[in-house]
């Protein structure tokens, strides 16, 4: 289950969202001038994001990428049934919380136990998906709707929660000034129905390498 980047692929709706957000929105139109070579991609793994998630809650993009670096480059193969029985130490010692330890061997037990299915994905709204993973120990929603954005592709998501997307919004609507989340929102009711990739936008407006979980 590891990824190589000729694995990276990117949504099909890409060209159409950013057509109808430069249209409409002028910091939409400047940010995808200004990144116009890189999309959003997503490494065709469902596993792997879920626990790249995981690691990322809390730290850094940077910080979260060198602990995943240490992961794979400790652990010969990063699959749920090998991860659920990962000694702990050696997890500690990639850089990994206690906490984060157990929600990464609950995810591959649940994967291992056949309890998350792609083929059902298909035909779930994101909602029922976001619910169905907040199940899990260790996925709240922010987890899941990353996991809705990078690896199911969906065009309308909108992580309010995102510290990212929140300073990002701020930045350049608002005049750095802080804003509620109901204003995020009434704000974010012009991406429609491509807010994900507006979010996407934003989130390179800080960091101009993309993310890949």
């Amino acid at each position: 289950m590891k990824s190589h980047p000729s694995e990276l692929t990117a949504p099909a709706y890409w060209k159409q969202a950013c057509r109808t957000l430069s249209a409409s929105d002028p910091v939409m139109h400047q940010l995808i001038r200004q990144f116009p070579d890189i999309t959003l991609t997503s490494r065709g793994c469902a596993y792997t994001t879920l626990a790249r998630s995981i690691v990322g809650q809390q730290i850094s993009v940077k910080a979260a990428e060198s602990v995943w670096q240490k992961i794979i480059g400790t652990i010969p193969e990063i699959t749920p049934q090998v991860m659920a029985t990962t000694d702990h130490d050696l997890l500690r010692g990639c850089g990994l919380s206690a906490r984060k330890i157990a929600y990464l061997q609950d995810l591959s037990r649940h994967f291992s136990d056949g309890n998350l299915s792609s083929t059902a994905w298909a035909n779930m709204d994101d909602q029922a998906i976001i619910v169905q993973l907040t199940k899990i120990k260790g996925i709240g929603r922010w987890t899941a709707e990353m996991f809705l954005i990078f690896h199911l592709h969906r065009p309308d998501v909108l992580p309010l929660d995102d510290i990212g997307l929140q300073r990002a919004i701020c930045q350049h609507y608002f005049g750095k000034q802080a804003v509620d989340k109901k204003t995020m929102h009434d704000l974010a009711c012009g991406w429609q129905p491509w807010r994900s990739v507006a979010t996407w936008y934003l989130w390179r407006s800080l960091d101009p390498l993309p993310v890949e979980y």
